[in-house]
């Protein structure tokens, strides 16, 4: 089965050697997001707004790929401070609204340019 991989158009550009998302057969391997605008500039905040925003550029990928957040199986939370979980499951559970994936939170040492939160997802069509 082939892979082929994704860039979405206005997801900001990967900060490192990979695509926005991977796609084998009809599964959509998405890459962690983080609170990036789409130049890719940090944009901070607190957890909740660096959720809001790694979700919104989850959602962009998602898109690129003729899907939608309710084609979401599996998503993973890498938080820096488990002291988040709540502000931050609160936007994701804005986000998924009655769809439920299944989820992993993963308490981390560091992410990515200073980030708190990051995002990853598998989806399937």
């Amino acid at each position: 089965m082939p892979v082929t991989t994704l860039i979405a158009d206005g997801a900001p550009p990967a900060v490192g050697p990979y695509s926005h998302a991977a796609q084998a057969g009809n599964t959509l391997y998405i890459s962690g997001c983080l609170a990036l605008d789409e130049t890719g500039t940090f944009l901070g905040g607190d957890a909740a707004a660096q959720a809001r925003q790694a979700l919104s550029n989850l959602g962009k990928v998602l898109a690129a790929g003729g899907l939608g957040p309710s084609d979401v199986a599996k998503a993973v939370v890498f938080l820096t401070d488990m002291g988040d979980f709540a502000a931050v499951n609160a936007v994701y559970a804005e986000f998924f609204g009655d769809h439920k994936p299944a989820r992993s939170c993963i308490a981390v040492a560091a992410l990515p340019l200073g980030a708190t939160v990051e995002i990853e997802a598998v989806a399937v069509k």
